[in-house]
Parts: structure tokens; sequence; C-alpha cells
């Protein structure tokens, strides 16, 4: 009898050890997960004031800007950074249009005149400059980040119709993998494609969903708050329409080795 009670308070201790290590887990975790949270509601309150619309403005057809696109102030707070392609159209002087960055948040934003100043087809980045300053953010080095790597970025996907309303998302690095966009055939085959073809460049695979209106939204990296990549694209299997409706949830994003490239092509540093 003696035996069997020292059995069962050695089996006593046993499960209360065991139940200890799981509380203790348990709290670690739920305590990590809450300073996670706490970290990146700190990180986007810290890079809201850099994220800025990218509009088309013309005020003999509309009383308000028509968003493009997302951007964010770099250097002395006095460029704005986004993609080839939101600011690719050519401005129609009869009719007064603008590129211009929308700051702030809320039904009422801030408008500002922007000038192109620097444009890369192929890596899909240009930088403009604006008539004032405003906070810009930190970059990060030229060296790729690992893949696993904890991301989020912040643009404006749903667009501005009832405001200046910024959204944020987030996710890892899933794959760093060189950028070439495939042809069903030879017609589907533009210049830059063909470029890409001979030269691939690697970008960032992202695990997150992006949406048209993210286009130039900053990456950041989760630790540094520093932007590492642009998002350029998206990956649509169905369509254009299929990307609000049905995304893929994986995005694209331009290194910021890049864009310091261009950058300096301005004498601008980053």
């Amino acid at each position: 009898m003696e035996m069997l009670n020292n059995k069962w308070i050695k089996a006593r201790s046993h499960i209360g050890v065991i139940v200890t290590s799981t509380l203790v887990f348990l709290m670690v975790s739920l305590n990590a997960s809450a300073l996670q949270q706490s970290t990146l509601v700190d990180s986007i309150k810290q890079i809201k004031p850099s994220v800025v619309g990218i509009a088309m403005y013309a005020p003999i057809q509309s009383r308000s800007p028509q968003l493009l696109g997302t951007g964010f102030v770099v250097g002395n707070g006095k460029y704005v950074v986004t993609n080839y392609h939101v600011v690719a159209k050519e401005l129609d002087p009869s009719i007064v249009q603008n590129y211009v960055a929308l700051s702030g948040s809320g039904p009422s934003p801030k408008i500002h005149t922007m000038e192109v100043l620097a444009i890369d087809p192929v890596h899909d980045i240009a930088i403009l400059s604006i008539n004032d300053t405003l906070p810009a953010v930190k970059i990060a080095s030229d060296e790729l980040v690992d893949e696993g790597t904890s991301i989020f970025f912040t643009g404006f996907p749903i667009g501005a119709i009832l405001g200046l309303y910024p959204a944020t998302h987030q996710g890892i690095v899933a794959a760093i993998a060189p950028d070439i966009n495939p042809a069903r055939n030879a017609d589907q085959l533009t210049v830059q494609m063909l470029k890409r073809l001979k030269t691939p460049f690697f970008i960032y695979q992202l695990d997150a969903t992006a949406y048209p209106g993210n286009s130039g939204s900053p990456v950041f990296n989760s630790s540094t708050n520093e932007v590492i990549a642009v998002i350029n694209k998206v990956f649509v299997s169905e369509g254009k329409e299929a990307a609000l409706t049905n995304p893929s949830g994986i995005s694209y994003a331009i290194p910021v080795r890049e864009l310091r490239k261009l950058a300096e092509t301005i004498d601008i540093k980053l």
C-alpha cells in the first residue's frame, strides 16, 4: 500500500510539473503575441505620416483628385517614391493636369503638387518631388532580407471615395525569385518583358494580399520599421476583377536597392 501511495504522489507531482510548464508556455506565448501586436500598433503610428496617396488632379475636370496608387516620402522629406506605372500617363496641359500627393487622413487630405524627377520603367519605380516637406521613412540597406522575415505594408487598396484611410497588411517574405512575367505566346511579350528575360533581377514574393491601390506601397521590415521594398504587382489568376473578389494572396515587391540606384542618378541620398 505504501508503495502505491509513493507512486501516486510521484505521478501527481509529475502531472503538476507538466501543467505548470504548459501554463508558463501559454503565458509566454500570449505575452509575445501581445508585444508583437503592440509593436505593430506603434509602428503604424510612426510610419503613417510618411505614406501618401498618389493621384491625378485636374481642377477644371473635378474638384477631387483621382487616386491612382500609393507612395512614400524619402530623403529630406521633399521626395516621393511610387511605381512607374502609377505615374506613366502623360499629363494634359490643356486641362491643367498634375500628379499630386495626398497626405493626412480622413475626408479632407492635404494636396501636394508633384513633379516627376526620375523613372525606371524596367524596375517599375519613379521618384517625384513635392512642394512641401513631410516626414520621411528610413530605407534599409541594399542587402536582401532572409526568406521568412516578417513584413507589413501600408497603402490605399480600396481607393479614396470616402476619404484617405490607409490600410496595413502583414505577412512574411515567402520567396526571393527572378522577376519574370509569364506570357502565353510571343504576341504578349513587351519590350520591358524581353529586357527582364535577358537580365532578370530578384524581387520579393510576399505572403500577404495587396490590391491595385497598393501599387507603390512601402514594405517595412517589422523588426526595424525600415523600408525593404516597394509593392508593384499582385498575382492574378482569373482576370483583373478577381484581384478584388478572389485575391490570390501572393504579392510582389521591388527591393530598395533598385530604388537607391535610381536615386543616385539624381543625387538623392537614401
